[in-house]
């Protein structure tokens, strides 16, 4: 069996430099906002190539106090896209505002920056490109596009630690941006974590309130915030396991480039390859029109897989009648077919050579 994702095996190489922060923390008596949260912020910062960053519970959370610093009256509109994570959806809602979602380029699966004049509307105050799969979405129109109109822009970049885009990182694009330190992620904790990063000193500021009870001076609360504080465990964690990040996603690359090369089956749909060594392959997505047969032929002959995702985040119950079904049909036949591969930075050549050969043998 190769399974679609094995944590342990991943963690294993970092095993011994975890123990030693996990003892670290654990000898310091400090457990919140220390030293050790402060070192990642600092080296995560220097890596994604912004002045600060401010660690957060998840990355849900880093979303979310981005738009509810940004103060936008209750209702303003965020675009986002209609095929991402429920996440970036959540977040525009948590915040009291309107999610206004906008088909993905077919090819990329990130936002189209060519559906944003027709999504805008006065109410327009921000959009929210989801950096999905590993693949930094087209920022150059779209920041354009922002600049033009005056609108902020929030990346979702849970998915893209490393990723570039015309030589600059995804987290340096727009005016801030939420990573996700899921343990599944390119750079993951050993539980929930996640950062912010921005270039806006006072933007900062105020974020490194809003996650601690709206504090900057214990007991005196200037706004209305969350307990959303990255743990010293975690941080620590995350210093020992960002130095290997390049190695591990350059490890990612070689491995879909032999997918994207040796992968031969003419009902599969590849990723685009056409910027492999910028991706950072969170996730290799395939798309399959007979997506049960193709999952069931893959599981019996011992492939694990994952679909990155099954529903469209306008068809969840939870925003039941905010759209009308049929509103995203690109949306809708993506989830409909999407499966994604193993591949992470552990997998050896013969478990690559062994999937190639069970997608390419299926009818």
């Amino acid at each position: 069996m190769i399974p679609f994702l094995d944590l342990g095996r991943i963690n294993a190489p970092h095993q011994v430099r975890i123990r030693a922060a996990v003892e670290r923390v654990l000898s310091s008596g400090w457990y919140v906002l220390g030293p050790e949260v402060k070192a990642f912020e600092t080296a995560f910062a220097r890596y994604v190539g912004v002045d600060h960053c401010i660690g957060v519970a998840n990355g849900l959370e880093a979303l979310t106090l981005v738009l509810k610093a940004w103060s936008f009256p209750a209702g303003s509109e965020v675009i986002v896209p209609s095929n991402a994570y429920i996440a970036s959806v959540l977040a525009i809602t948590q915040a009291g505002l309107t999610p206004v979602l906008v088909e993905p380029d077919q090819r990329t699966y990130t936002l189209d920056p060519t559906r944003l004049a027709a999504a805008l509307t006065p109410s327009t105050k921000a959009i929210l490109p989801v950096h999905l799969y590993g693949r930094v979405t087209a920022m150059e129109p779209l920041m354009a596009f922002a600049t033009q109109h005056g609108l902020l822009v929030l990346e979702d970049a849970a998915q893209a630690h490393g990723a570039t885009y015309l030589n600059r990182q995804a987290g340096a694009w727009g005016h801030a941006a939420g990573f996700s330190f899921y343990p599944t992620k390119n750079l993951g904790a050993l539980g929930d974590a996640g950062a912010i990063t921005t270039n806006d000193a006072d933007l900062a500021a105020q974020l490194r309130m809003w996650r601690n009870y709206g504090s900057a001076q214990k007991y005196y609360n200037n706004v209305p915030g969350h307990n959303s504080r990255l743990d010293e465990l975690q941080a620590a964690i995350l210093a020992e396991k960002l130095p290997f990040l390049t190695e591990e996603n350059e490890r990612r690359r070689q491995i879909a480039r032999r997918y994207v090369a040796e992968l031969a089956l003419p009902s599969l749909i590849l990723p685009p390859a056409d910027a492999i060594d910028q991706d950072v392959w969170h996730l290799f997505v395939v798309r399959h029109p007979d997506r049960d047969a193709f999952l069931e032929h893959l599981r019996q002959h011992g492939v694990g897989t994952d679909v990155h995702y099954p529903v469209s985040p306008h068809r969840q119950v939870a925003y039941a009648h905010q759209w009308p079904a049929d509103a995203f049909p690109i949306a809708d036949q993506l989830h409909r077919e999407v499966v994604s591969l193993p591949l992470n930075p552990t997998l050896t050549a013969e478990e690559v050579s062994r999937v190639i050969e069970v997608v390419n043998g299926f009818r």
